[in-house]
């Protein structure tokens, strides 16, 4: 009988034992009225349940339990005594792979980039996976900052407007070209080769471009409505007006890691080393690139691809040294 003076379903019962053992490891002790309230059961329809777990386990060779750690157990004199549930084999569910610190690390961090993207920052969605994560690795996961950059600023305008429905004002400079003043509609903001990007109709321009996020300042709501977040989004970098190229040199060995950025027409190999003329629509953007590479990576020319990357690493690094003064997070 359940809780409510109904009888528990067979479907019901087995829905209750696959919840049951996962919700008694994760509190470790709990009593049976609390355990009981939890599933929607009587007290004593949740200690039969208990007790029906002793004789539940991993089947040997010959399909019967042979040894006592391949069975689930319970403290029963916890149980008899203060009506207390703990169960104290899990029979190897504990043993589940998991991530290591590093997978863990790798992952946590991209998850915090990917809680800037509007449309997911307010679901809960991405702090629920970050928490999760954090608990479930094999260790603690490693260290992991993410520096702090204007474009973080620009994106929290950019959701604020999409939230409040109207469009965003800011200044923007595309390289080599006088810095203009943009009002625009944003429909997405999105990565892409690790480098954020702001699609949206532009007041000034008459249609949807795409904006680079690195290019923009000054970022501020308006009380313009948005009034074109329907009209058609080009393609991730369709609307970027300007390239350059920037010359990097890596170990022959670690060219694949350029993806597809490595092409037969755009390199070449001498003595282990290969040139790379990379297309980019901004040569300071290098610098994400360089940081795949742990060093290994050259960039050649132009110069203010070189300082960009330089620069970036330089902060990056007195970040570490220093995190309680630099708000990191």
């Amino acid at each position: 009988m359940s809780a409510r003076g109904k009888p528990l379903l067979a479907a019901d019962r087995v829905r209750v034992y696959l919840t049951l053992v996962p919700y008694l490891l994760e509190h470790g002790q709990v009593s049976l009225a609390e355990a009981a309230a939890e599933f929607g059961v009587t007290s004593t329809e949740m200690r039969q349940m208990v007790e029906k777990l002793t004789v539940i386990g991993l089947p040997g060779d010959s399909g019967f339990w042979q040894q006592p750690q391949e069975m689930f157990d319970i403290n029963w004199d916890l149980l008899d005594e203060e009506d207390i549930i703990e169960i104290t084999n899990d029979v190897a569910l504990r043993r589940v792979p998991r991530f290591t610190a590093r997978e863990a690390a790798a992952l946590l961090a991209g998850l915090q980039m990917v809680a800037a993207v509007p449309a997911v920052s307010d679901s809960g969605l991405v702090s629920g996976l970050i928490s999760k994560l954090s608990r479930g690795a094999a260790d603690a996961p490693a260290e992991v900052v993410v520096a702090p950059s204007a474009v973080d600023e620009v994106r929290q305008v950019v959701s604020r407007a999409v939230q409040n429905g109207v469009a965003v004002s800011f200044t923007y400079r595309a390289p080599d070209a006088a810095p203009t003043t943009r009002t625009v509609d944003p429909v997405q903001v999105l990565i892409t080769n690790a480098q954020w990007y702001l699609q949206g109709w532009c007041h000034m321009r008459q249609a949807m471009r795409t904006f680079h996020l690195d290019r923009v300042s000054d970022a501020r709501l308006t009380d313009i409505p948005i009034t074109h977040a329907g009209e058609h989004v080009p393609e991730a970098f369709s609307a970027v007006e300007d390239e350059g190229e920037v010359r990097v040199r890596v170990p022959e060995r670690m060219a694949p890691l350029l993806g597809d950025f490595l092409t037969a027409d755009n390199s070449d190999a001498s003595d282990g080393i290969v040139t790379v003329r990379l297309h980019l629509a901004d040569p300071r953007g290098v610098k994400r690139l360089a940081a795949k590479f742990g060093g290994a990576l050259e960039v050649v020319d132009p110069g203010v691809a070189r300082t960009a990357a330089r620069e970036w690493a330089a902060a990056g690094l007195a970040l570490y040294r220093h995190p309680e003064g630099d708000n990191a997070r």
